[in-house]
């Protein structure tokens, strides 16, 4: 017999949803607040949580929050019970992991309905009597929403010291990377051991999924700039997932377009534009993938990024700097602090 924790704050609700449920043939914990459910999940796991959003002392929003950091509770089903209907209020339920969303009021077919699916589709993707792991939750959200930076919540994160390889040229992909913090950068290297680097991938970036997708040996490498947290996705979850939801495979599709695209861009620039040109195009797209708009790479991994010598780039920034186009760190990041002159620029 499945286990159903139903958290709601409201009397009525809480005693009718109760007394359908057992009637169908679920055994069913009752909690008036999400402190009080959190509580009664801790001493015995339910197989599904059905929980209203708007309570006292804890809102549904915090029991989810909870259930996804505690490894006693990850991986259950959950599903958001709630009068809201707006669009915002959805899109925060799903993307802190909720698997459902009903509203109210609501029929007795509808609940029974969301109920089953979410317990078939969790007993199908997992061995029998094995809890469901929180990367299943966050696959069946992504399904939902297509959203792939849902995917590595509260997965195992690893931990990679600096300059360690992640895998070679050569090496067979099994899994699909996430970077949690820190940064990873991927080089191909040509017969006279001149490197290029060919993506660098910062905190919420994937890397690794071509050759993975398309099932051929990896064609560079990838290794860390500094210490991360990098989270790791198994090669069938990731097949598994793209073969039950469009939604998500027209999300990976995107990624990749993107990829492609950004090659395409850095090859010609390399063929094509002057050096200058070359290393402000650089700056510039590296500019945009930080949060805080500072660039730390080193002097030699910007030089093969931009694919020039080390002493070249070296002198090119120099010229930026004293053109005020830019500005350096004592640590060796760079600022750019003109970017539309920048951009503008006609070399």
């Amino acid at each position: 017999m499945k286990t159903i924790l139903l958290i709601e704050d409201n009397n009525a609700i809480r005693e009718n949803t109760a007394e359908i449920l057992e009637l169908t043939g679920y055994e069913v914990l009752t909690a008036e607040n999400g402190k009080v459910g959190v509580e009664k999940a801790l001493e015995t796991r339910p197989d599904l949580v059905i929980c209203d959003i708007m309570m006292p002392v804890l809102d549904g929003y915090g029991v989810l929050h909870i259930f996804n950091k505690n490894p006693q509770l990850s991986g259950i089903p959950f599903i958001f019970l709630t009068a809201k209907t707006e669009r915002s209020d959805f899109r925060k339920g799903m993307e802190l992991g909720a698997d459902d969303y009903l509203t109210k009021p609501f029929d007795e077919s509808e609940l029974l309905s969301a109920i089953e699916g979410r317990l078939m589709r969790f007993q199908h993707l997992q061995p029998e009597d094995t809890p469901a792991s929180a990367l299943d939750t966050f696959m069946d959200n992504a399904r939902q929403v297509a959203d792939l930076s849902s995917l590595p919540a509260d997965r195992k994160t690893h931990s990679v010291r600096k300059k360690q390889y992640l895998y070679t040229e050569g090496d067979e992909p099994t899994r699909l990377y996430y970077v949690q913090t820190g940064k990873v950068k991927t080089v191909r290297t040509n017969t006279d051991g001149k490197e290029l680097i060919t993506g660098v991938y910062g905190p919420g970036d994937f890397f690794g999924y071509l050759n993975l997708l398309d099932n051929t040996d990896y064609t560079d490498s990838a290794l860390t700039l500094n210490d991360s947290e990098l989270i790791y996705i198994p090669k069938e979850e990731v097949e598994q997932l793209l073969l039950a939801s469009p939604a998500v495979s027209q999300e990976f599709i995107r990624l990749l377009a993107g990829r492609v695209s950004e090659r395409e861009t850095q090859l010609l620039s390399m063929a094509y534009s002057s050096l200058r040109r070359r290393v402000a195009d650089t700056l510039l797209r590296l500019h945009q993938q930080q949060p805080d708009g500072l660039i730390q790479l080193s002097r030699d991994d910007l030089a093969s990024v931009v694919g020039t010598a080390t002493e070249s780039l070296i002198r090119t920034l120099s010229e930026f700097r004293t053109d005020g186009l830019i500005e350096t760190t004592s640590a060796g990041g760079i600022r750019i602090v003109q970017p539309d002159r920048l951009r503008r620029a006609n070399w």
